[in-house]
């Protein structure tokens, strides 16, 4: 996926949304929208980053943010063997000028009480939400990730 978006990026296309789950020819695949505003010249890179644990995550989101890119869409990867993984999209401008960094932090819990408490916390200090999935735990129980980040100054 993430050469078929790279390959997309070249030609001018920008990200808009990606939804993973089950399609009728495909069974269980991601699928990624994409559009090329007539006239645009801009051209993009592209990242795809999955992983069960949130940790590795952030750690490899805040990585690539000091490269310059930034999270523009989240999503679930289900594998054969790997279950349930959260993926984060991320891109950055071929052709900018000024590189916005953001710092990045991650969220995840299952009881929505708790994720509440974390999202405020975290929303306390600047950070914004830019997407939110429901993942799955290496012990099989179910948990919502939430990526957050606010604008390095």
């Amino acid at each position: 996926m993430q050469d078929e978006m790279r390959q997309a990026g070249d030609q001018g296309y920008r990200f808009v949304a990606a939804m993973g789950g089950e399609t009728a020819v495909g069974g269980r695949e991601v699928v990624v929208l994409m559009e090329k505003t007539a006239g645009s010249t801009a051209r993009y890179e592209y990242l795809v980053l999955a992983t069960k644990r949130t940790s590795t995550l952030q750690k490899e989101i805040q990585e690539a943010s000091d490269a310059g890119y930034e999270v523009v869409g989240q999503t679930v990867f289900q594998s054969t063997f790997g279950g349930r993984e959260t993926a984060a999209l991320l891109q950055r401008s071929v052709d900018a000028k000024e590189i916005v960094r953001y710092e990045y932090r991650m969220a995840a819990t299952s009881r929505t009480s708790t994720m509440q408490k974390e999202l405020q916390e975290l929303a306390d200090q600047g950070f914004e939400a830019v997407g939110m999935t429901e993942g799955k735990t290496a012990v099989g129980g179910a948990e919502l990730v939430v990526i957050m980040r606010r604008r390095v100054r």
